[in-house]
């Protein structure tokens, strides 16, 4: 019992999950880009700093080929002037130069390869970004239709003012009409008194009419003339 409340749980909390992420999708969308914008900062700021060191690593190489040369060309003439001892301490000032540059190259190596890498992910970053934000776009578009398709969904669902106020105006139209309605229960109250065949004989010519008539005024009026 308790394995399959667990997994109901862990079901609800993963659904719970789904819903809060697609509620709030565009936020994460926006959060995430900012995040990896972060990253590329920082990934620029180190490729930076990686070159940094390789320019000076190379202008401490051309420094030290410089006085190399220098140091032969002057070790040679001491030779040739019989200082040999002054070419001794040239030559060894040469080789642990040439000890430090071997490493400064080796360094100069790692830092180049380094910044090839570091290169090629910081230009892959930045078109991966572009690709985000565009689709973001695309994103934040779809949301606004969806929302919008959803409430239009809702207005033909029958729970929009629109519906309403065209419920209402059938429900008026559908009315019956008062005066109609009198009418004809006038015309119900005839026929269940008899009145309205005394009407009917009178209009015939046999006996007086109950109720006077327009042609009876017009009659009245004539004789007075």
């Amino acid at each position: 019992m308790f394995a399959t409340l667990k997994t109901l749980i862990t079901g609800a909390n993963a659904r719970a999950e789904e819903q809060l992420r697609e509620t709030y999708s565009i936020e994460l969308i926006t959060q995430k880009i900012r995040e990896a914008e972060g990253n590329l900062k920082a990934a620029k700021l180190t490729l930076a700093s990686l070159i940094q060191r390789q320019r000076a690593e190379q202008r401490q190489i051309e420094t030290l080929q410089t006085r190399v040369g220098d140091l032969m060309a002057r070790a040679g003439e001491a030779l040739e002037g019989g200082r040999e001892d002054l070419a001794q301490t040239a030559a060894q000032a040469v080789a642990e130069m040439e000890n430090e540059l071997t490493v400064r190259r080796q360094t100069l190596d790692r830092l180049e390869a380094r910044i090839l890498q570091l290169r090629q992910s910081v230009e892959t970053a930045s078109r991966r970004i572009t690709d985000l934000k565009q689709g973001a776009i695309a994103a934040r578009a779809t949301r606004r239709e969806q929302d919008i398709q959803r409430r239009l969904r809702r207005h033909t669902g029958g729970d929009s003012p629109a519906e309403e106020a065209e419920a209402l105006i059938s429900q008026v139209l559908q009315r019956d009409d008062p005066f109609e309605q009198g009418e004809i229960l006038r015309e119900i109250d005839g026929e269940l008194n008899s009145s309205t065949i005394a009407d009917d004989l009178a209009d015939a010519g046999f006996g007086p009419r109950s109720r006077s008539t327009a042609a009876d005024v017009l009659n009245r009026l004539k004789v007075k003339d």
